[in-house]
């Protein structure tokens, strides 16, 4: 509603033209669309700041992001991976990882993070399968509640004042928009 009004502000003034840039579009968790021109996770970055990228095994957070990751993959000629989740009531009950990860960087690619679990736990389950460091790599993450206390006490590798392990690279947004 915020957006409809900011954009009739915009016509009322006579603009010729408006472009909506929106990072996060809230109350959604997730897209259905099989192709979009939104912004996702890319492999933007993932040479200059993981150096040891050559070692690393691309990982999908779920099955429904599989298909995506394959651009990634296909981009880099990397070893790929995948964590099938099953839930019950908006929690995950079971998590089977598909692919071998010993002796790799696992690169856990998502676009969001809430409060962190998931991923905290996908990380936890990589490392138990013989991962030697796991990446999360997260477009536009919220990080509400215990989010940040449960990524500090996590296995990922970073660097960010506030948290440790988290290090922020604004280039893909910057990109996206140039």
């Amino acid at each position: 509603m915020e957006l409809l009004i900011m954009m009739n502000t915009c016509k009322i003034a006579l603009s010729s033209r408006a472009t909506v840039i929106i990072p996060y579009f809230p109350y959604v968790q997730q897209d259905k669309k099989d192709k979009s021109v939104h912004i996702t996770c890319c492999p933007a970055g993932i040479k200059e700041h993981i150096p040891e990228w050559k070692n690393c095994i691309i990982m999908s957070p779920n099955a429904g992001r599989a298909k995506r990751m394959t651009s990634i993959v296909d981009h880099l000629s990397m070893d790929f991976a995948l964590i099938h989740k099953e839930r019950k009531k908006d929690e995950v009950d079971c998590m089977v990882l598909t692919g071998d990860v010993k002796d790799h960087v696992a690169i856990l690619v998502n676009n969001t993070a809430d409060t962190s679990d998931t991923i905290c736990r996908d990380a936890d389950k990589l490392i138990d399968a013989g991962a030697v460091k796991v990446y999360v790599i997260l477009t536009h993450s919220i990080f509400s509640g215990p989010a940040v206390s449960r990524i500090n006490s996590a296995v990922f590798k970073a660097k960010m004042k506030a948290c440790p392990k988290m290090q922020v690279i604004d280039m893909i947004l910057a990109e996206a928009i140039r």
